[in-house]
């Protein structure tokens, strides 16, 4: 896919985060549309998902942001890397868990990682996290874990959108810089401007060097919608008539 074919989608997938949005009157819409273009790149060009026996694992820990899964489950027009578009095929069968207490991602993919390895399997975890949800102590204890069952086939992408519930994480409890914190846990670690598409297809494809690979990517909470962007309300607030229209209309 090229740049604009990228954009496109993107543009499509939030527009669909706006209307699911508004119709269940639900929040965390900001969050959802920091994380969508790294999703798409999941789906569209990195997780293998068929055969369905032998497929990629992804683990959405980060789960107030549904509204993304579930846009790309309602709509996604490109297709989906089994081949198939992916209105044809319920993607709730491609979920492995729904998560719930933040922190918990990670130390799931990795046991799935490491059940992989011990049976020569070739297949693959993905755990999208929150940069606040990484100060959880339960996802320390798993990266320290990870790297010593040597789990290669286990990355993590965290969705760094610099906001959590009530501010910033740094306001909170700092975790940067993030990159050398999963270095020197032992992990593969690069930063990626979240919302390049390309960029994040790259990263995904790092070599590991027998590590797994943690990819730190640059994101904006409400990426898309000039009113949303980098708002903290955005954790929260509903997509009302009013803002459903002036959402679309920056989204065409």
């Amino acid at each position: 896919m090229n740049t604009e074919q990228w954009r496109e989608l993107s543009r499509r997938l939030r527009r669909r985060v706006i209307e699911r949005a508004h119709a269940a009157r639900c929040p965390h819409v900001g969050c959802a549309m920091s994380c969508l273009d790294i999703m798409a790149v999941l789906f569209q060009a990195h997780l293998r998902l068929n055969p369905w026996e032998q497929r990629d694992v992804f683990l959405l820990s980060k789960a107030h942001a549904h509204l993304a899964l579930n846009s790309i489950r309602d709509y996604y027009p490109l297709g989906a890397s089994s081949g198939e578009p992916l209105d044809v095929w319920d993607i709730e069968d491609r979920v492995e868990d729904a998560m719930h207490s933040l922190g918990h991602g990670l130390g799931m993919g990795q046991g799935l990682a490491y059940g992989f390895k011990l049976q020569g399997s070739s297949r693959r975890v993905v755990v999208l996290m929150g940069d606040g949800e990484t100060q959880e102590g339960s996802v320390w204890e798993a990266a320290q874990f990870a790297t010593r069952l040597g789990l290669d086939n286990l990355a993590v992408v965290v969705d760094g959108n610099d906001l959590q519930g009530y501010g910033r994480p740094r306001e909170i409890c700092g975790q940067k810089p993030s990159v050398e914190k999963w270095r020197a846990f032992g992990w593969q670690a690069v930063a990626v401007n979240g919302h390049d598409h390309q960029a994040v297809l790259a990263a995904l494809q790092t070599p590991t060097q027998g590590r797994p690979l943690a990819i730190i990517a640059d994101t904006v909470k409400g990426k898309g919608v000039s009113f949303m962007e980098d708002q903290l309300h955005w954790h929260y607030y509903i997509v009302t008539d009013e803002r459903r229209q002036r959402a679309l209309e920056e989204l065409l």
